[in-house]
């Protein structure tokens, strides 16, 4: 089992190269418990998908990888580009902040004038360059 399984919609970042690695964990992991199972069982890879944790996981990351397709031009995996950074809403504040203050636009821990900026402004006008996408009903945002 990955380390990886930690990918959930509770993060306030994700990152899609994570969710690729998840995927291509379960998918091995599925293939894996047909060939080992699945003839003397006969079991299909759907019901796999539909009776098992590790499927419905595969099912919700499939998803997400699906509503972001082509959206982005950072990250290429089996010939479709996604972006590579997923911000969840709750968080977009403080990604605006950071993001700021990243790219040398104010001095991290400084006062005046940092102290006077309406960071939730300065979030809207961000989010306007940002696509929404769901990930078990929580709103993330990327570019």
């Amino acid at each position: 089992m990955s380390l990886l399984n930690d990918i959930t919609n509770s993060a306030d970042l994700i990152d899609v190269r994570d969710i690729i690695a998840r995927v291509e964990d379960l998918e091995a992991e599925r293939e894996t418990y047909l060939a080992q199972y699945g003839e003397s069982m006969g079991v299909r890879a759907e019901h796999w998908s539909e009776s098992t944790d590790e499927g419905a996981e595969l099912n919700d990351l499939t998803n997400v990888l699906d509503a972001l397709e082509g959206m982005g031009s950072d990250e290429q995996w089996r010939g479709v580009w996604y972006p590579v950074t997923l911000v969840r809403d709750s968080y977009f504040r403080e990604y605006a902040q950071e993001t700021a203050e990243d790219c040398g636009l104010i001095t991290e821990g400084a006062g005046w004038p940092n102290n006077c900026i309406d960071w939730d402004q300065a979030a809207r006008e961000l989010r306007m360059d940002y696509s929404a996408i769901e990930y078990g009903g929580v709103t993330y945002w990327t570019r």
